[in-house]
């Protein structure tokens, strides 16, 4: 072989080398991606009665806003609860309201006539007693005859003294623990009210997040029985990576922490931060314990991620660095 070929097929190979060194270089120092996948749980809601559905208001696939109505079940039986529930409120409310007043006027009217009854009784009892008191001092009358004018006069001033305080008892309201009672009677109605009114909510609820509607199970007109899903969201918040970590590589994550990761077809630079991070190990595949495959225990971590993914992708996490 010639000496310029020998010397360009060095050069070549060295070459060769030295990219292959560029090449590996960063790699050599570097850890293995960790394995993990998007995970995704899914929000089903349903009613607590059994009904008709009488409105679906999304469909699969559509994306919800918080405060959203999505669907509604037959709301007759629950509204005339509710509507009943109101007029206990209000029969209990005019209840403790009678109870702080007094008698009506027309009942207020015969204590009125009983005081002037009693009045004129003591009038007429001492008008008698007026007659006989000197008669009896000038002999006329027996000394009975006075004692018997005297008592009829005291008992009409007692009767009349009765009168009034029954006028002044009838112009009060009811006793304290009766106004405690009536109180407590409203405060009892009003909250049957509010389960009422709750339990009508339920039977229309709303979007408690941003989410996307995973499946619809019922469509109007079909009957859904008691707590059964009409249909299932999947909330934003509730979409988080899964990634495992080594057993000897564990001590670097904690909650809280951010760590970087890639998937097919996403944009570069995605982060999650560490939101949970399993306190029993898991081996895989599973094998039977011992030193020798202490390398394949892992830890099961989640993280929610910074954008929105699809559940069931498949990502790669980059490994955080050992604490020091």
């Amino acid at each position: 072989m010639k000496p310029q070929r020998l010397l360009v097929a060095g050069l070549l190979l060295a070459a060769l080398v030295l990219a292959a060194v560029l090449w590996l270089a960063p790699r050599l120092g570097r850890s293995p991606a960790l394995s993990g996948y998007v995970e995704g749980e899914p929000l089903y809601l349903a009613s607590p009665v059994a009904g008709r559905v009488d409105e679906v208001l999304v469909q699969r696939g559509d994306r919800v806003t918080a405060g959203q109505r999505l669907f509604v079940v037959d709301p007759a039986q629950l509204r005339g609860q509710r509507d009943q529930a109101q007029a206990e409120v209000a029969a209990a409310q005019a209840q403790a309201a009678d109870a702080r007043k007094g008698q009506r006027p027309v009942e207020l009217a015969v204590f009125d006539a009983n005081v002037a009854a009693a009045e004129a009784a003591v009038r007429d009892a001492a008008a008698i007693l007026r007659r006989v008191r000197p008669l009896v001092q000038q002999g006329y009358y027996a000394k009975a005859r006075l004692d018997d004018a005297q008592a009829s006069y005291d008992g009409a001033v007692a009767q009349l003294a009765a009168a009034r305080k029954q006028r002044q008892a009838a112009a009060l309201g009811a006793r304290e623990d009766q106004i405690r009672a009536a109180d407590s009677r409203v405060s009892q109605a009003g909250a049957a009210l509010g389960a009422a009114q709750a339990r009508l909510s339920d039977i229309a609820p709303l979007a408690p997040g941003a989410a996307l509607v995973e499946d619809v199970f019922f469509q109007q007109g079909e009957w859904a029985g008691a707590n059964q899903p009409i249909l299932a969201l999947l909330p934003d918040d509730r979409v988080r990576l899964r990634f495992f970590v080594p057993e000897t590589a564990l001590a670097a994550y904690k909650v809280g922490d951010q760590v970087k990761f890639s998937c097919t077809g996403c944009a570069a630079g995605l982060t999650a931060r560490i939101n949970f991070i399993s306190p029993r190990p898991e081996f895989t595949p599973p094998v039977i314990y011992s030193r020798e495959t202490r390398d394949r225990l892992v830890f099961m971590v989640e993280a929610m991620p910074s954008a929105r993914l699809n559940p069931g992708q498949p990502v790669d996490v980059e490994p955080l660095e050992p604490r020091r």
